[in-house]
């Protein structure tokens, strides 16, 4: 073990990476959970089973890689904003873009994305793209996300009043985003979502490690009280449960690739390479620092590269196993804040992923209601990246602003990218016309707003 992972150099333990490694999962293992929201039968209609196996499989098998390869304590799995841009592709196309079709996708942003690691190219476009528009991009997925959970739970309802104007956001229009009704007699979901909201709430305020985790399943036990009668849980199906994993309804290999390269698709492969690009960049060196690697040195620099590597591998991997793009997650903090300082704490996580194979079955009960809460948590998450953008600085503040409510106001991520990029180009063009203040804009900004703008002017907003 020492001389695998270099314990005592790095000034660790196998006991600590142990328990590190299990510290990362409990935050992170929400996913298993959640993943079904948004790739699920309810979702962009891949088999339950399918999905489970998928996510438990692909986190295990691509973090352990990150372990035994990279030897830095760096968990991944499907992402978050990722997957419920994955949804809405197959959603918003009426049926013309398959599920099997959006998985080719996620396995062609996974080349472009090893071809861009190879070449260096990746490192220049995350140079090139403003940290406003990052910070924006960020926080729209946060909304986004927790719209989603939302309206998932029922606390924010749709109304639709038909032969009415739709395109009138006032009371009477045709629809109305409005608040659900919390009576636990006739809507005991939305009253359930409520209370797994506020305990998973006060779990995050005494950081509890693994808040949304036991959240979940505290909601879940909840829910199926009979002395509460709530009624939203059938534990009785445990009883009936096969505990021992089948194989039979998966979805391992059923991408469309030759599908996905369809002009169509060239905005959605686009999306997840772009989001991914940025997402992964800064949790790498992020949980780097953190666990003490110095990423300015020569050593540290080829330790992130080989790292890019294995997370762009694992982009394809999770395609050909059935699931939405996997990305390093930055809930791998918290098991470096436990000491986690080598891959045997990347092995460990994996490891429990894969080993929670084993608790289909219990997985299979748990309702959206205890589920949404955690989608709402995981928006205030993402929203605190907002106090990084300069509100006093307009050629900043406008782009970012207009990449964050695009996202949940369009129902669209790519339509927050395309905003943002597109006003930062042109409001800061024409800002350094007419100013001696320079705003700083990369050449390939440019290449982006010249292909942003032709999509929307040849092929619409769609």
């Amino acid at each position: 073990m020492d001389r695998l992972f270099r314990l005592k150099e790095r000034g660790t333990s196998v006991r600590t990476e142990l328990i590190a490694g299990l510290t990362t999962f409990m935050t992170m293992a929400y996913i298993l959970f959640v993943n079904q929201i948004f790739l699920g039968p309810n979702g962009a209609g891949i088999p339950y089973e399918a999905v489970f196996f998928a996510t438990a499989v692909g986190a295990g098998l691509v973090t352990i890689a990150m372990g035994l390869f990279v030897n830095i304590p760096v968990a991944l799995a499907p992402g978050m904003g990722l997957n419920a841009y994955f949804m809405s592709v197959v959603l918003s196309s009426n049926g013309a873009i398959t599920w099997q079709t959006a998985l080719g996708a996620v396995f062609i942003s996974g080349i472009v994305f090893i071809i861009l690691t190879v070449t260096k190219v990746r490192q220049m476009l995350v140079t090139a793209v403003p940290q406003s528009i990052k910070v924006g991009i960020t926080v729209g997925i946060g909304l986004f996300i927790a719209l989603i959970g939302f309206k998932l739970s029922n606390i924010v309802a749709i109304s639709v009043n038909p032969g009415v104007d739709a395109t009138l956001p006032v009371p009477g229009s045709a629809f109305n985003l409005m608040l659900g009704s919390f009576n636990p007699a006739t809507h005991p979901d939305t009253f359930l979502a409520l209370l797994g909201l506020l305990i998973i709430g006060i779990l995050m305020a005494l950081k509890v490690r693994g808040a949304l985790l036991i959240g979940i399943v505290a909601t879940t036990i909840i829910g199926g009280l009979p002395f509460l009668g709530l009624n939203v849980v059938d534990f009785s199906q445990l009883g009936q449960a096969n505990w021992i994993p089948s194989f039979d309804n998966l979805a391992v290999g059923q991408l469309d690739i030759g599908a996905a390269l369809g002009v169509g698709l060239l905005e959605i492969i686009f999306v997840f390479t772009f989001v991914e690009l940025f997402d992964t960049f800064g949790t790498l060196v992020g949980t780097a620092k953190k666990a003490g690697i110095d990423v300015n040195h020569a050593e540290g620099k080829k330790t992130i590269g080989k790292a890019m590597m294995v997370d762009a591998a694992g982009v394809s991997t999770g395609a050909v196993l059935g699931t939405s793009t996997i990305t390093a997650y930055i809930e791998s903090a918290a098991g470096i804040s436990e000491g986690g300082r080598t891959g045997l704490t990347s092995v460990t996580t994996g490891a429990l992923f894969l080993l929670s194979l084993l608790i289909l079955p219990l997985a299979g009960i748990v309702p959206a209601a205890a589920t949404a809460p955690a989608l709402i948590i995981v928006g205030v998450l993402m929203m605190g990246a907002v106090k990084e953008i300069p509100w006093d600085d307009f050629t900043q503040a406008l782009p970012a602003f207009l990449t964050i409510v695009f996202m949940p106001f369009t129902n669209s991520i790519a339509n927050g990218i395309a905003a943002g990029i597109l006003s930062y180009v042109i409001v800061g063009g024409v800002y350094n016309i007419f100013s001696l203040r320079r705003v700083p804009i990369h050449w390939m900004m440019w290449v982006l707003a010249a292909l942003v703008a032709a999509r929307y002017i040849f092929f619409g907003g769609e």
